[in-house]
C-alpha cells in the first residue's frame, strides 16, 4: 500500500470544523470588545457565548445558497443564538474574521511543527557527539578530499537546524497578526479600540494598518520559510541517498524486516525514504511559490489569492510535519557502517593526503607552486597507474631530500587532525 503523506495531528487543525471553530473564537472576541466598549449589552454577549455553536453541516447547507462562507458561517449563528445574533459580526467584513482566524490556525499549526523542529534538532546534536570520532572521507565535486568525520557532518547539519528555528519563530511572530479594520481598512463603522481588545483577547498583534486583507507578505514569509526547511530536509536526505551508493555505503537508511527493494531484483535495498524527502522537498518549494504570487492583488483585496491558501497552507504545514517525523525515523534508525568509511577513505590509496605533504614541503622551504607541482606529478601518475601513493612519495628522491620516512608516515594518518575537528565539532555544539 502506498503511504498516505499526513499528518493526523495537524489534519485535525485544518478540519473544517476547527476553522469555523477560529471564526468563532474572532466573532466572540470583536462582541467582549463591543461590549468593553459599551456598544452591546453584557447580557447580549453572555446569551452568544453561551448559544454559538458551530454546525458544519448546516453552514455548508446555507453556503449552497449563499454561495458565500462568512455569510453562511453567520446565518448558522443567528439560528442557534436568535435574537442576540445581531450583534454578531456588528461593522465587520469577512476578512476581518477569515484572516485573524487564519492567525490562529497558522499559530496552533505553528506549535506541532516546532515541537518537530525541536526534536530533529536535539537528535542531531546527540548524533553529532556520538559519532564525533566516526571517520569518514569528506569529498568536494563528489570526488574524495580529506579526511572528516560523520560526528563533524551532523554539527553542520545541527547549526543549520538551529537557524531553521529562528527562522521559524520569526514567520510565526509575523503570523500572529489581527486585523479588525471594516471593509478597506479604514474603520468605517468600527472603533479601532475593538480592535486592540479583541487582539489582545486572541493573543495577537494588531496589524498596524491593513486594507481588507493583512497583507500577504507575511503568508510568503512564512511559506518560504516552510519550504527553506524542506530543503534542509532535503539535504540531509540527499547526503545519505549519496553515500548508500553501492560503490560507497558509509550509510544506509533503516530497511525493515519483511520490506522489499524491487519487484525484479530481490538483493535491492534502495534509498526510498530519503528519496520521497527530496521529491516532497519540491511541493513545499512550489507552494511557496503561489504564495508569493498572492503578494500582489488589485487595489485594497481581490480574492484571487483565497482559493490558493486554502490549499497551500493546510498541505504545506502538514506536509512540513510529516517531513520532519520522518527524518527524524530515518535518522534514529540510519544505519552507520564505521568500518566501510574507513575502508574508503583508502579506496584512493592514500591520495587524499596530497595536502598533507604539499604542506610539509612548504614548511620545508619550497615555493608554493613549486612544492605543488611536485606533489600533483606524482599524484597524476598515481591517479594513472593506481599505485600506492604513499610509496611513490617514499621513493620519489625530490621528497626525500626534504621530508624523512617519519615524516611522511604523519602526513598519512588519517587521526593527523582529529583535536581540530573535535575542535570544531565542540564549537558548533555549544
Amino acid at each position: 500500500m502506498i503511504e498516505r503523506y499526513t499528518s493526523p495531528e495537524m489534519g485535525k487543525i485544518w478540519d473544517l470544523k476547527n476553522r469555523f471553530q477560529k471564526m468563532l473564537d474572532v466573532e466572540i472576541a470583536a462582541c467582549e470588545a463591543w461590549a468593553e466598549l459599551g456598544k452591546i449589552p453584557r447580557q447580549a454577549l453572555l446569551t452568544i457565548k453561551k448559544k454559538a455553536r458551530i454546525d458544519v453541516d448546516l453552514i455548508n447547507e446555507i453556503e449552497q445558497v449563499t454561495r458565500h462562507d462568512v455569510i453562511a458561517f453567520i446565518t448558522s449563528l443567528e439560528k442557534c443564538v436568535g435574537e442576540d445574533s445581531k450583534y454578531i459580526h456588528l461593522g465587520l467584513t469577512s476578512s476581518d474574521v477569515i484572516d485573524t482566524a487564519f492567525a490562529l490556525l497558522v499559530r496552533e499549526a505553528s506549535e506541532l511543527i516546532m515541537e518537530k523542529l525541536n526534536s530533529l534538532c536535539h537528535l542531531l546534536k546527540k548524533m553529532a557527539s556520538a559519532h564525533k570520532l566516526t571517520y569518514m572521507i569528506g569529498r568536494t565535486h563528489g570526488v574524495h578530499s580529506e579526511v572528516i568525520t560523520f560526528g563533524f557532518k551532523l554539527a553542520i547539519w545541527y547549526q543549520e537546524c538551529k537557524r531553521n528555528i529562528e527562522r521559524f519563530k520569526q514567520a510565526v511572530k509575523e503570523m500572529a497578526c489581527g486585523k479588525i479594520s471594516g471593509a478597506v481598512g479604514t474603520y468605517s463603522n468600527l472603533d479601532p479600540r475593538l480592535e486592540t481588545i479583541a487582539c489582545k483577547i486572541l493573543k495577537l498583534e494588531p496589524a498596524k494598518i491593513s486594507s481588507q486583507i493583512i497583507q500577504r507578505d507575511r503568508y510568503a514569509y512564512y511559506m518560504q520559510i516552510l519550504a527553506l526547511m524542506g530543503t534542509f530536509i532535503e539535504k540531509i536526505a540527499l547526503e545519505i541517498r549519496l553515500l548508500q551508493k553501492t560503490e560507497t555505503l558509509d550509510l544506509e537508511e533503516p530497511f525493515s524486516k519483511g520490506q522489499k527493494g524491487s519487484s525484479a531484483m530481490p538483493h535491492k535495498h534502495n534509498p526510498i525514504l530519503c528519496e520521497q524527502m527530496t521529491g516532497l522537498a519540491r511541493v513545499l518549494r512550489s507552494n511557496s511559490l503561489a504564495a508569493l504570487e498572492n503578494n500582489a492583488l488589485w487595489h485594497e483585496r481581490d480574492i484571487s489569492h483565497s482559493s490558493v491558501e486554502r490549499i497551500i497552507f493546510p498541505d504545506s504545514t502538514i506536509l512540513i510535519h510529516y517531513m520532519l517525523n520522518k527524518v527524524i525515523y530515518i535518522l534514529q534508525n540510519l544505519k552507520v557502517n564505521k568500518e566501510k568509511m574507513i575502508k574508503n577513505i583508502y579506496t584512493t590509496k592514500g591520495l587524499i593526503f596530497s595536502q598533507n605533504v604539499l604542506t610539509r614541503l612548504i614548511e620545508k622551504g619550497l615555493l608554493r607552486n613549486q612544492a605543488y607541482e611536485l606533489v600533483q606529478r606524482i599524484a597524476n601518475e598515481a591517479w594513472k597507474t593506481e599505485n600506492d601513493f604513499i610509496k611513490m612519495i617514499n621513493s620519489d628522491p625530490q621528497i626525500r631530500e626534504h621530508l624523512s620516512s617519519e615524516e611522511i608516515d604523519n602526513c598519512f594518518d588519517y587521526r593527523s587532525n582529529e583535536n581540530k575537528i573535535l575542535k570544531a565539532i565542540q564549537r558548533a555544539l555549544k
